[in-house]
């Protein structure tokens, strides 16, 4: 694993300049994959790393645990709320009867912060899906997944988390039970209707039950359009 935190490591830094970059901005949650992620950008990048707080009639909580990684990682960070922001876009869009649909909203808000101080510094969007994610599709179109590089794409979630003890990730953090925060008491296993257990096992070995598998598998075409690029009519 350490070896492998060194490769990720170097993909950030020659990314970044491989852009002509000057850094790197990562929005965080409190959970775990963006703190992996801030702890990767810090060894990448010491002094080019900005960590953004994005509440979003988010739990306070979120708050907290993002501030105790900056802390702990001690990068540069800005706190933006964004609830103005998004009560101004629901009043124009209007309510919808899909709670998905509004809470996309406010991660693709977060896409457009993330954006701004990017420009702003000539930095790169460094995004925080992990490899089960990824897979089940478990991600925002044009928003969490609205970024430049994903340097956790090729790690299941149980080695995020392996990665997260050898980085000093706070363990309240690392044991958090894994939401993106979209309204009160949901979780990402509740959502997705598996445990990440269930994901990395067959990720790894190629081994689930039927159920199991077919949830996977269904999700996984059903998200096939995340992740490619905009379908081009052929010539």
């Amino acid at each position: 694993m350490q070896q492998t935190i060194d490769k990720l490591v170097r993909f950030i830094r020659e990314s970044v300049e491989g852009a002509r970059a000057k850094g790197a901005v990562v929005g965080v949650s409190g959970g775990l994959d963006s703190a992996v992620v801030l702890g990767l950008c810090k060894l990448a990048l010491p002094n080019g790393t900005l960590g953004l707080i994005l509440p979003c009639y988010s739990d306070p909580v979120d708050k907290e645990l993002a501030l105790r990684v900056i802390r702990k990682f001690d990068v540069p960070h800005r706190e933006i709320v964004l609830d103005c922001a998004y009560d101004e876009m629901m009043k124009v869009l209007g309510e919808s009867p899909s709670r998905l649909a509004m809470a996309n909203v406010k991660v693709r808000l977060r896409m457009i912060a993330w954006y701004y101080f990017a420009n702003t510094h000539n930095y790169l969007v460094i995004g925080t899906s992990n490899k089960a994610e990824l897979t089940m599709g478990y991600f925002t179109k044009y928003g969490d997944g609205g970024t430049d590089i994903v340097p956790l794409a090729r790690l299941p979630k149980c080695q995020v988390r392996e990665m997260a003890h050898l980085l000093g990730v706070p363990q309240e953090i690392v044991d958090r039970p894994p939401t993106a925060g979209l309204w009160p008491g949901q979780t990402d296993e509740g959502e997705m209707g598996i445990t990440y257990t269930e994901i990395d096992r067959y990720l790894l070995t190629g081994e689930a039950s039927p159920q199991t598998r077919a949830i996977i598998e269904k999700r996984r075409a059903a998200a096939a359009h995340k992740m490619h690029p905009p379908v081009l009519p052929s010539e």
